[in-house]
Parts: structure tokens; C-alpha cells; sequence
């Protein structure tokens, strides 16, 4: 496929080839954008910023609208390129497809509600005879750098916003999973975007991604990824607006009064989706002694029942990791974990870039398995006496993206929610879990704004104050 800047389809001699990470076929090649036509693509994105801020809000939501209508229709097409490019299991692809609709709508209905308010500004001294009221307008040119574990609802949730409130957006999809983003550009476009609205730009982040994001020309980054990357797009920013949507190794806290069988199945559906590679994935579970050894006797036919496989097939559940080395370091970080005193209580092995769903016991807080991301199809389960010690445990981290509780009792949940540090906090869930329409961002290093298209408007959008001297 080609890549999309100044309103043409460009190719390069270089290429990045696409990978199918399960067998390792070629899927696609993309083009390996170089200086100039990064520069090419800020300087068409410049022009589009001014079209897209004179586009009426009612035509942006007609664009988007279409978009959301065109992505329905395809869904099966969209799938199973995701699952083709990512590895992802087909049923969980055609997930993504129907996000992503729901998404775009949202994001469609959120450019009718762009609005300011009337300032009282005669509550101040001297304010007499003043009119004031405030003015939402667009930041310009928005760049949207999307990863490879959602390659289409993650970068909707950028580009529909952005869109919305009237910016021109440069897109730059992850070079594991760039066709997709490329796939969605067609679509904005035949549901009539101004050509000049989107650019979809591939290549690697280390070059292109720095380029994209040092540029004056930019006025907003919206960003999900490793907080190693999003710390580098901080520092060449400059003065910018900047949503850094980074990692997180997600707690679950399991009190004695909890349905051990629906914790046991809440945990398997949401600490082995996409292999564990999702940012809220549950990664470390904290059980009450009361319940400890029950917890892992339920949870292991859980675990032991998931299907992995070639993610084209029906039957399949858990497909590969997107890449041999990152299975290899999943595989690293359990057998670190068990050769300091965990216990292994099912998986642990793995062929090419499948990693067997695994769950390990009596992980202490400094296995890597535990206190780092493994982003990974692993749990990490450790035990605790009293709901202030597992605060504690859930608090003990770098982190704060998401977290979750198992409890009936009010006063425990309402501790959990009051005192634990995490920007997402679900009560008798596992962490991950997410409707796109709400405010969804993480505390300490897992980053800072917020996506979900109407709180994601407001970050892509300035706030001007006028006053009136009467």
C-alpha cells in the first residue's frame, strides 16, 4: 500500500515490509517515509488546518457519519486485515470493527457540541459594562500516533476527534500495523474529507514520529505507546499541546467476600486478550489469604481453556504476539519470576510468537513480572491480609492506568476507589474495560489527558476570551 500526503497516494524505493506475526508471511509493504516527505506532509497538513477550520460543524459530522457507515458495512474486510497485520483473534478483531463505528459516531455527534459559555465578568471589580464569553477553536494541525495492539479504534479515537472539532490531522500508524490506518484514510476520504484534511504517513517512529513532533507547525500530539517513547515526544514537543495515553501492569484486588468462579472468568477474559497486550490488561492479582488457594484452583481451567492458534480461525482465542522477541521476553520475565520463588501453576512455555496462556503464584513485588509492563498473556498472582496492605500493593508502582476490585462490601470498595492511584477503577471487573465514550487516561507514569471523543474535543480544541467594553 501507499502512503497518503498532500492529497496524493505516495510510494518510496524503501519499504517496510508488513509481517503476519503468526506464520511470518508477508502481508504488505508500505512506503519508509523519509525528511522530505515528512515535510511535505506538515506543509499540506498547514493548508488543510485552514480548510478544516472553515469546514461547518454540520459537514464535519456528515464526514464522519459516512465514515462510521462505510467502516460498518466492511466490518469483516477490516477484520481480518487487523487480524492479518497484528495477530489478533478474528472474533476479537470484528470487536475492534464495531468500536471503532461506535467511535466515529461519537466523535461525529461531538462536532455539533463545540460550544463556549458567557463570562459574569461584572462580578469582578471594574467589570461593569463588560460583555465576556469564551470561544472553542481549533488547535490546527493535530499529529495522531496510533500503536499496533488497536490499530483502527485506538487511531478513530484520535483522528475522529480531531476531525470533529474542525483540525487537519497527521496520522502516523504504528510500522507493525500500518495498513489499517492507511485503509481508514481511504475511507475519510471517500466519505468526502477535504483532501487535504488527513495525511497517513509510515514509517519508523524514530525518525518519522521525531520529525512529526518537533515540528512548530503542530499544535497538538495525541500519542499511545511505551512510556519510554512518549517521554522522548515530551522532551522534542516544545510548546505543545500533548496526550500521552502510556503503560500500565494493572492490579486486581480479590477480597475474601468475592464469586471466586466470576472472578476466575473475569480474570481470564481480561488478562489474556490480544495475548495480554492491551495497556489495562490485568497483569498482577492480589488475593486475600482467605481465599488464596481457591482463587488459583478456579482460575486454572479458566486459563487452561483458552484456545490459541492461527487467529483466522473461528475457534481461535488467543492468537500470537505481534513479534518472536517480545514472546521471548514474556517467556524470560516468567522463568525470572520462577526461579526466584514463584510458583508456576499453568503455561510458562512457547513456540515462535505464541506465548501459552500462564498464570504464576507467589510473585514477589520485585519480579519484573510484577512491578515492570510485561504486556503479555501472564498473571501475576500474589497474596495479602487486609484491604489496606492490598491498597498499598495496587499503589506500589510507577503506573496508575487502570485498576480493579472484587468486593460486595461498600466501605472496601469505596476505599479501593477513594485511595487507589489509578485514572480507570472498576468495582467487581478486571481492570480492563473500557466504553469509548468515557473520559479514559492514566495518573503517575502511565500519562496524562484524556481520550474519549467528547473529553478528547475538548483537548483538541483552544479556548479564546472575549470581552466586550460596553
Amino acid at each position: 500500500m501507499k502512503m497518503y500526503i498532500a492529497g496524493e497516494w505516495l510510494d518510496t524505493q524503501d519499504k517496510i515490509e508488513v509481517l503476519n506475526p503468526f506464520d511470518g508471511s508477508i502481508v504488505d509493504t508500505v512506503p519508509h517515509a523519509g525528511p522530505q516527505e515528512v515535510d511535505r506532509a506538515l506543509e499540506s497538513a498547514a493548508r488543510g488546518a485552514t480548510i478544516m477550520a472553515q469546514l461547518p460543524a454540520h459537514d464535519r459530522y456528515q464526514i464522519l457519519m459516512k465514515t462510521a457507515s462505510l467502516l460498518a458495512e466492511r466490518q469483516e474486510e477490516f477484520a481480518r486485515l487487523i487480524t492479518l497485520e497484528s495477530g489478533k483473534a478474528l472474533l476479537e478483531s470484528r470487536f475492534e470493527v464495531s468500536r471503532a463505528v461506535e467511535t466515529m459516531e461519537l466523535s461525529a455527534e461531538e462536532a455539533k457540541r463545540i460550544r463556549g459559555e458567557t463570562i459574569p465578568l461584572d462580578s469582578a471589580p471594574g467589570g461593569q459594562g463588560k460583555f465576556g464569553f469564551t470561544l472553542r477553536v481549533p488547535c490546527g494541525v493535530v499529529v495522531a500516533i496510533s500503536p499496533f495492539n488497536f490499530p483502527l479504534n485506538l487511531l478513530c479515537h484520535k483522528v475522529g476527534p480531531a476531525l470533529a472539532a474542525g483540525n487537519a490531522v497527521i496520522a502516523k500508524p504504528p510500522s507493525d500495523t500500518p495498513l489499517t490506518g492507511l485503509r481508514l484514510t481511504e475511507l475519510l476520504l471517500e466519505a468526502g474529507l477535504p483532501q487535504e484534511g488527513i495525511q497517513c504517513v509510515t514509517g519508523p517512529g524514530g525518525s518519522v514520529g521525531e520529525q512529526l513532533c518537533g515540528d512548530p507547525r503542530v499544535r497538538k500530539i495525541s500519542f499511545t505507546g511505551s512510556p519510554s517513547v512518549g517521554e522522548r515526544i515530551c522532551q522534542v514537543a516544545g510548546v505543545k499541546k500533548v496526550t500521552m495515553e502510556l503503560g500500565s501492569n494493572s492490579p486486581l484486588i480479590i477480597m475474601p467476600d468475592a464469586d471466586l468462579e466470576q472472578v476466575a472468568k473475569a480474570t481470564a477474559a481480561t488478562g489474556y486478550a490480544l495475548s495480554g497486550q492491551v495497556c489495562i490488561s490485568t497483569q498482577r492479582v492480589l488475593v486475600n489469604d482467605r481465599v488464596y488457594g481457591d482463587f488459583l484452583d478456579a482460575l486454572r481451567p479458566e486459563v487452561e481453556s483458552i484456545i490459541t492458534g492461527n487467529p483466522l480461525e473461528e475457534q481461535t482465542q488467543m492468537g500470537p504476539m505481534i513479534r518472536e522477541q517480545d514472546a521471548i521476553r514474556v517467556e524470560d520475565w516468567i522463568q525470572e519470576s520462577v526461579s526466584s520463588g514463584a510458583r508456576l501453576v499453568t503455561g510458562g512455555s512457547r513456540q515462535g510468537n505464541i506465548v501459552t496462556p500462564t498464570v504464576v503464584a507467589d510473585v514477589a513485588a520485585s519480579a519484573k513480572i510484577s512491578c515492570e509492563e510485561l504486556f503479555g498473556p501472564a498473571v501475576a498472582v500474589s497474596r495479602f491480609d487486609h484491604i489496606d496492605q492490598a491498597i498499598a500493593l495496587a499503589n506500589d508502582s510507577k503506573y496508575g492506568l487502570s485498576a480493579g476490585i472484587f468486593t460486595r462490601n461498600l466501605d472496601w470498595a469505596m476505599k479501593f476507589v477513594r485511595q487507589v492511584h489509578s485514572g480507570n477503577l472498576m468495582v467487581n471487573w478486571g481492570p480492563q474495560w473500557r466504553a469509548d465514550l468515557m473520559p479514559y487516561g492514566g495518573l503517575k507514569q502511565s500519562g496524562f489527558g484524556k481520550e474519549g471523543p467528547g473529553y478528547a474535543v475538548a483537548e483538541m480544541t483552544e479556548l479564546k476570551m472575549v470581552v466586550f467594553h460596553l
